[in-house]
């Protein structure tokens, strides 16, 4: 693959994102969060601060994961239905180097809408006489970071083969089971039947177990995994990402335009 061709590819969705004034769900999360810091209070005087920094954290993923599934499954499919993809494939370009780069050039969207609500989120507290646990959050929203760069290879390969509207669906569908993942497992246990048990651990083996990345609730205590655990989870989803990316070019490539 040629690095070059990559980075134009992702430097173009980048700004087409961005012209998209995707960058206004920023000033949408910074309101949510003053509306917060003032309401809350009122409404939960004993408990104000953890209900805040747990509101705080879940907008930033909640917002996050609405531009990951909405925008990431019409990266590709999109120029499969404006058949702009013809123009594409007909220059000196892998498709390949199409996939990885339209998967990058969202990433880095994603990691500044990221970096800039969890700063206004820290400033927020900080003006409101909150405290909070500055380490523990930064670490979670990375991994928040992670989790959403993941769920976009997943768009990305639903989008490789499927309508957009189909795409979006099972991307939310594998986000909602690859969170219970842990808990198809235990329920297929419980159920005690061989077939079924079968049924939930090839599901939990072949979805992404998004609980690895998901320390929100732990974070928001001040609590990160360890250095190990914290580079295990981050390899796991790194390598799930090559492997979902690997599996839409080989799809992609197998279609005729």
């Amino acid at each position: 693959m040629n690095i070059g061709r990559i980075l134009t590819i992702a430097q173009n969705v980048f700004w087409e994102v961005i012209r998209d004034r995707v960058l206004y769900i920023i000033v949408f999360f910074g309101v949510v969060m003053a509306v917060t810091v003032r309401l809350i209070p009122e409404l939960a005087a004993n408990t104000e601060r953890k209900i805040i920094l747990d509101i705080g954290i879940a907008a930033i993923g909640v917002l996050g994961l609405v531009v990951t599934i909405f925008i990431g499954t019409g990266l590709v499919n999109k120029e499969i239905e404006k058949r702009t993809v013809y123009n594409l494939v007909a220059k000196p370009l892998r498709k390949s180097e199409l996939i990885v780069g339209k998967h990058i050039g969202l990433s880095a969207v994603l990691a500044i809408l990221i970096t800039a609500m969890t700063m206004i989120y820290f400033v927020i507290l900080y003006l409101s006489k909150i405290t909070f646990p500055v380490n523990s959050l930064i670490v979670a929203s990375f991994f928040l970071f992670v989790e959403l760069s993941l769920l976009t290879a997943v768009g990305i390969l639903f989008g490789v083969f499927t309508s957009s509207l189909l795409a979006t669906l099972l991307t939310f569908a594998v986000y909602l089971m690859g969170n219970f993942s842990r808990d198809l497992l235990t329920l297929g246990k419980l159920t005690k039947n061989p077939g079924i048990e079968k049924f939930m651990t090839g599901l939990y083996v072949i979805l992404p177990d998004l609980s690895r990345l998901d320390i929100k609730n732990d974070a928001v205590y001040g609590q990160i995994p360890n250095l190990v655990t914290s580079f295990t989870n981050l390899g796991y989803a790194l390598l799930y990402i090559v492997l979902l990316l690997s599996l839409a070019t080989a799809i992609f490539s197998r279609r005729e335009f």
